[in-house]
């Protein structure tokens, strides 16, 4: 946890967020930091006002599933004032949105009614290329 105060202090002297990645343990088995909730536990640890937990839907998906009922239960409501950003990759395959089984359309309509309005950024292997993988933003987009 010093670690994380020290590099929290220096990102904050900037006025930068510090964000944690919780990883499923699917994709990396050995992983600890593999939840969401261990993550906000380890934020409260820390003590940070500029530490934020890093929400990825890919990972959030492979862990638990469910995402419009966990994001309103479980962690994104409870926790949605420690989630910093929030990442975007579909699952299977960690391809872009539409190629896998999330409903993007439902979760990003869902993720406005909750009331998150910080970032949300993409990290995923396109199926050709970048700007075909990002084809997705126009049906999202009506």
């Amino acid at each position: 946890m010093a670690n994380l105060r020290s590099a929290a202090a220096e990102l904050g002297k900037a006025g930068l967020k510090l964000l944690i990645e919780p990883i499923n343990n699917h994709d990396s088995p050995d992983f600890w930091l593999n939840r969401t909730d261990r993550a906000v536990s380890v934020l409260h640890e820390v003590g940070a006002a500029n530490a934020f937990v890093h929400y990825d839907i890919h990972h959030a998906q492979r862990y638990k599933g469910e995402l419009a009922v966990t994001m309103t239960k479980y962690p994104m409501t409870k926790y949605l004032p420690r989630v910093g950003h929030i990442l975007l990759a579909d699952n299977p395959g960690h391809r872009e949105p539409g190629t896998g089984k999330i409903d993007f359309t439902c979760l990003f309509k869902h993720r406005n009614r909750i009331g998150y309005t910080g970032w949300t950024g993409c990290e995923y292997k396109p199926a050709t290329t970048t700007e075909a993988g990002l084809g997705w933003r126009q049906q999202l987009a009506q």
